[in-house]
């Protein structure tokens, strides 16, 4: 049986990876802000054995750790890691300012970064585990309002083909999917403090994205559960992207 941390996990695709999980018979430990959303997500599915909630601050590096501690305690391993959870602050490099640059940073790649610190020591041990990025079509370049957020997602890169390279002699994959613009709750969230509703947001997604439209909260679980499987034993270091065609 197989144990999932997700990095995330409580709302939008990190969500939808978790139910994924658990139609796998799959142990997931998964994390968020929210104490009352996480304990209501289990309670709503039914598996208060098979899941468990860290309430975590992405800012707090010691709270990585012991949702890293308490997960080995609750379920024994770790087969699989999703990083998922992420900001997307909109700012030009020439608007940035000091806070928000901190604030991606930290969440973006600070906290998945001291996590895997620790993670990776228990799949080590274990000779066995896959590491799933999250990756963004910004990787490459971005657009001129999302500087910080393109710069962490292509960092997430090299530390996921570092990682590949590094560790597989221990049994230990990572791969990163890119996953396009999606209509998430963060999106939905950001583009409603923007005057556009949830039809508009799709209309334009529409009209811009070569597969004529945006992708859905579901749209990347397959790639990301592949990754988790054992189908995916001699798969490393690969990119995988799930984006309508965005920045092809």
């Amino acid at each position: 049986m197989k144990t999932v941390m997700i990095l995330g996990g409580a709302k939008g695709v990190g969500k939808e990876i978790l139910k994924a999980c658990l139609d796998k018979d799959y142990n997931v430990a998964f994390s968020g802000r929210n104490l009352e959303q996480g304990n209501q997500l289990i309670t709503s599915l039914n598996a208060e054995k098979k899941l468990y909630f860290h309430q975590l601050d992405l800012n707090n590096i010691e709270e990585i750790e012991n949702f890293h501690n308490t997960t080995i305690a609750k379920f024994g391993r770790i087969d699989a890691l999703v990083l998922y959870a992420g900001i997307t602050p909109v700012s030009s490099i020439i608007e940035t300012d000091e806070s928000t640059y901190d604030s991606v940073f930290n969440v973006n790649l600070k906290a998945p970064y001291f996590l895997l610190k620790h993670v990776l020591r228990t799949m080590m041990q274990q000779q066995s585990g896959s590491v799933i990025f999250f990756g963004s079509a910004h990787m490459d370049y971005g657009q001129a309002d999302r500087t910080a957020y393109a710069l962490t997602k292509s960092t997430l890169y090299t530390l996921s083909t570092h990682i590949a390279h590094h560790y597989a002699k221990y049994g230990i994959r990572s791969n990163y999917l890119v996953m396009g613009w999606t209509n998430t709750e963060g999106e939905l969230a950001l583009r409603a403090q923007e005057g556009i509703s949830e039809n508009e947001l799709k209309d334009k997604a529409s009209k811009v994205l070569p597969m004529g439209r945006m992708l859905n909260t579901s749209d990347p679980v397959p790639a990301v559960m592949y990754f988790i499987s054992d189908d995916s034993a001699m798969a490393t270091g690969s990119i995988l992207r799930v984006t309508g065609g965005e920045y092809i």
